[in-house]
């Protein structure tokens, strides 16, 4: 079956129609009507146009639009203060200038401690100034006279303010030049921390989202296992005292992180982060970050090591030359008549979400290293999925997520970091369309759930700018070597569907009370041992449920004075092996690793050396960090015939390692295999 991308217009067109509902209405949903506009003394003229929006002195530089102004550390470029509704500066003025809204970049070279970089501009710049919008610019530039107090790198961070627009934008071009020292970045991001006792109220998703604790009271708490996680003592508010903070529970999968921000009551004002597009950030749609958290801090991430390890850090050796665009996102600023009605600010900043997600890529950047929609290729296709012992027909990959990043192995893209990704979502059927992706040449990824593995196309792709790639029909093939004799789990690279424990009653976060998202409560880890006091875990096939009896996390046994021990767990089942001569096959997919190492037994808890290792793996950290994943890892273990026998069998896996309480794995799926059969 083939494809053509004008199958795609009702699927386009659908969002068109939500797009135009917010696209004539302001922060309220009433139709827009023209700001006022306020007079500034104007530095430049651009296209012949008299611009009203820029002002500047020796230290700062203005743009005011008529409902926001910003003011900016010259020639840093930090945003230094935001006007909006009566309020002086929605930024903590408690703080110094250049700690309020700031570009920042973790990196270090090879062997050396790190550093964090605040990406100071020393020339400024006016882009261009049009009637209805100006492009500024301030920009760093690298010197190897620097040395180690500055990364090897050029920056230029770009704001854009535009009239009738309740917000601004923001983005900036990254370059390394061929020849610059090597260098490894880890985190590039920008920080907006707002007024503590204006911004209480925070919402990142509809079902998260609360009147928050201080960052006072936080000082005032208790540190628990690692700094980021605080019980709440002596908190302003007393419903918080018992509660446990850690800006680790508020974190989201990049696919699913475009909105979040924060409110204040009174007046009714919204501070929101909408970013509309994955596409410059990095390790593709599963990878989580930080988001917003007390503070009150909004986080705009771009690259960072969360929930992944050093491995998706960026390395660059031998004076390797990039450049990257990060952005732009849109700061958007909102209100409400009244502060009973300060919730509408939320579901006014998903309607702007969705006008954003509508201009994508946008037309009006300045920088030649954007690109606009035209200058972008697109590709479409339908996924299948043959597995014969499941259905000797093919099947559709239904919802499978399919993605162009660097060329690679099946599953690389989880580790990329230095280029672009482009994901989407295929339908029911395993149709899917890519669109708007920069030229270049890409590997075609998917992974379909319900399937253990990673897919490829098995030619790269090569998108020109205007050019229409149409597939013929994919076919994925995942790992499978003979039929299912009992399987543990959902093969969806994640562990929420195990046993997630309840936390303990001293030690709860109330957000996450009856909450889906039972794995962010903080110290989960540590119910394993309150659960499986005198023996480790025995999973029983056939009799047991994986919802119930299998534990979340495969984690060390806490011995007392901070010491550990490895924890062996047990799947006893039955087996009638019949006349089929062959080998079977143990497939271990696992959601998370962290310093681990999962060595397998079979029917000999005492075989040394183990049958199967996977050997020292991870440094995800999401055991602690809440993330019910991290980097995804499958192994295909063969289990020799004489290994098993007529009857009763049992597995042993032990998780060895045990330095901290940390060390440790979550499982996505196991599954034992029988023979192959013709």
């Amino acid at each position: 079956m083939s494809f053509n991308l004008k199958q795609w217009s009702w699927v386009l067109g659908s969002f068109a129609m939500l797009a135009l509902f917010s696209l004539s209405r302001d922060d309220h949903g009433s139709v827009r009507t023209p700001p006022v506009r306020r007079e500034l003394r104007s530095v430049s003229r651009r296209d012949n146009t008299y611009n009203q929006m820029l002002s500047k002195t020796d230290n700062q530089v203005v743009l005011n639009n008529g409902l926001v102004q910003l003011t900016f550390s010259y020639p840093g470029g930090d945003v230094i203060g935001i006007k909006y509704k009566g309020i002086d500066n929605l930024l903590d003025i408690k703080n110094q200038p250049s700690n309020r809204g700031y570009w920042d970049l973790v990196w270090n070279k090879r062997g050396e401690k790190g550093g964090v970089d605040k990406l100071q501009g020393t020339r400024f710049k006016v882009v261009r100034t049009t009637s209805d919008q100006i492009e500024i610019s301030f920009t760093k530039t690298y010197s190897h006279s620097l040395g180690n107090a500055s990364v090897p790198l050029n920056v230029d961070k770009r704001y854009i303010m535009q009239r009738g627009r309740s917000g601004f934008y923001a983005y900036a071009i990254f370059e390394r030049l061929k020849g610059m020292p090597e260098v490894d970045m880890d985190q590039i991001r920008i920080v907006y921390k707002l007024q503590q006792d204006k911004f209480r109220y925070m919402a990142i998703s509809d079902d998260r989202k609360r009147v928050m604790p201080t960052a006072d009271d936080r000082a005032n708490g208790l540190p628990l296992a690692y700094p980021e996680a605080v019980l709440l003592t002596n908190p302003s508010n007393p419903d918080f005292r018992g509660e446990v903070d850690d800006k680790y529970q508020y974190s989201s999968e990049d696919k699913d992180n475009k909105v979040h921000g924060w409110i204040c009551k009174d007046p009714a004002v919204g501070f929101w982060i909408i970013t509309p597009s994955d596409e410059f950030r990095t390790a593709g749609p599963f990878k989580q970050d930080l988001t917003s958290h007390v503070g009150p801090t909004a986080l705009s991430m771009f690259v960072s090591t969360h929930y992944a390890g050093k491995e998706v850090g960026m390395t660059f050796r031998d004076g390797e030359a990039w450049k990257k665009v990060f952005g732009p996102v849109f700061i958007h600023l909102n209100s409400a008549p009244s502060s009973n009605e300060y919730l509408t600010l939320w579901e006014n900043a998903k309607e702007q979400l969705v006008e954003e997600m509508q201009r994508w890529p946008y037309n009006f950047t300045q920088s030649k290293d954007f690109l606009s929609s035209d200058q972008r290729g697109s590709v479409a296709g339908q996924l299948l999925v043959r597995d014969r012992y499941r259905n000797k027909r093919l099947i559709w990959a239904s919802s499978a997520y399919v993605g162009l990043a660097a060329p690679g192995n099946a599953g690389s893209w989880q580790k990329e970091s230095k280029g672009y990704q482009f994901w989407t979502q295929a339908n029911k059927q395993g149709y899917f369309l890519i669109k708007d992706v920069r030229p270049g040449n890409y590997s075609l990824y998917a992974t379909v759930p319900g399937f253990i593995g990673d897919y490829k196309y098995e030619a790269n792709i090569i998108i020109q700018p205007g050019k229409e790639i149409n597939l013929a029909d994919l076919t994925y093939e995942p790992p499978r070597n003979g039929p299912t004799l009992w399987e543990i789990g959902i093969p969806d690279r994640s562990a929420a569907e195990f046993n997630v424990p309840d936390p303990s009653p001293t030690l709860m976060n109330q957000l996450y009370t009856n909450h889906t998202d039972k794995f962010r409560q903080y110290g989960l880890w540590e119910r394993y041992s309150d659960l499986y006091p005198n023996h480790d875990l025995i999973y029983t096939v056939g009799t047991d449920n994986y919802p119930d009896d299998w534990f979340f996390a495969h984690v060390t046994r806490n011995t007392g004075n901070q010491t550990y021990e490895p924890t062996t767990w047990q799947i006893r089942f039955q087996l009638n092996k019949g006349a089929n001569p062959g080998n079977y096959t143990l497939q271990l997919a696992l959601a998370s690793a962290t310093n681990a190492e999962v060595q397998v037994r079979v029917n000999d808890w005492s075989a040394n050396p183990p049958h199967f290792t996977t050997g020292l793996i991870g440094k995800d950290n999401a055991i602690a960090r809440h993330g019910i994943h991290g980097l995804y890892w499958l192994f295909s273990v063969g289990l020799r015939n004489d290994r098993l026998q007529e009857g009763n069998n049992t597995i042993y896996l032990t998780q060895s390692r045990h330095k901290t309480t940390f060390d440790g794995i979550m499982y996505d799926y196991l599954r034992l295999e029988g023979p192959p059969q013709e």
